[in-house]
């Protein structure tokens, strides 16, 4: 399954660049490239430390009680993925909160910053572990890194709907995708936070099975998954809005018109015009559509330059 996931990723990276492949090197595709390489490396751990327990040292029951060092970078690679996204997650809340209060912002950086040194605490008690026993005594640990997980999932999502729900604009398309990107953002929000409480759960019921380590293969490829749809929010939701408009006495054909929507901009309130006004195309992915208006002009005896 987890890598089932990680071929999605490849799929969602290559949306991506194909949707992006004309800005050039922007500061997002290093972090998309960046994450599916956290992604491919902690499969790769993961495919090692099965590999060596179920074929290297088959039948050798003397090498199951021992910790592999791919298994102990796996959870690293997997402590480390998720508070990167966490941390684009809370940079994605700072970028909305453009021209409001900034209490909102802060307030969820700080938290996944104090996340940071949970999972390093995690890490550290993991790396001086070399039995699967010592997993059992350091299961409070785990314990709490799930459970902080699983409250700044709740926490991000939770700001990223109250974000763009009082981003309403009153343009009824862009309401429309503003309402749908909720959505979007509730449902992959769940998803990684469903898996972290079924880890939690698990670890807490069965400690001694490692049950929850496998689950925890899964966490770490939904993270991924979840940014990555994020970034791709506006090329899987806006809606096939362009228009055509034919004039039978004009010839002339003009590729593409964006329309500037500066006379109902101007009747926007102040947080709302920040909606507009940010300075890359890249930052307003997430928050506001494109919507392009193809116009096609002819004209039957002579040409017009327009």
């Amino acid at each position: 399954m987890a890598a089932v996931l990680f071929g999605v990723s490849n799929v969602q990276a290559f949306v991506y660049f194909q949707t992006h492949k004309d800005s050039g090197i922007t500061n997002f595709k290093l972090v998309v490239i960046g994450l599916w390489t956290l992604d491919a490396l902690h499969l790769a751990f993961v495919i090692h430390s099965i590999y060596y327990y179920l074929v290297t040292n088959y039948a050798n029951f003397n090498a199951l009680t021992e910790i592999v060092w791919s298994g102990k970078l796996q959870i690293a690679f997997n402590m480390f993925t998720v508070w990167i996204v966490h941390f684009l997650y809370a940079y994605r809340i700072w970028i909305v909160s453009t021209g409001r209060s900034r209490v909102l912002p802060i307030t969820v950086g700080i938290i996944v910053t104090l996340a940071l040194g949970v999972a390093t605490v995690v890490t550290y008690e993991v790396y001086r572990s070399h039995l699967f026993t010592d997993l059992a005594r350091i299961e409070w640990s785990t314990l709490m890194y799930l459970s902080t997980v699983t409250f700044i999932d709740f926490v991000i999502a939770s700001s990223l709907c109250y974000l763009l729900a009082t981003s309403r604009t009153g343009f009824s398309s862009t309401d429309s995708f503003l309402t749908k990107l909720m959505v979007y953002t509730i449902n992959t929000g769940c998803l990684t936070s469903v898996c972290s409480m079924v880890a939690f759960i698990t670890c807490a019921v069965m400690p001694n099975n490692l049950i929850y380590v496998a689950v925890e293969f899964l966490v770490t490829k939904l993270y991924v998954n979840s940014f990555l749809a994020l970034m791709n929010a506006r090329y899987y939701l806006q809606p096939n809005d362009t228009e055509h408009i034919d004039v039978s006495e004009l010839r002339v054909h003009r590729p593409s018109l964006h329309s500037s929507g500066e006379s109902g901009a101007e009747n926007l309130p102040g947080s709302r015009m920040n909606m507009f006004k940010y300075p890359h195309d890249e930052e307003l992915q997430a928050v506001m559509p494109q919507r392009p208006i193809t116009v096609k002009i002819e004209k039957s005896s002579s040409s017009l330059a327009v």
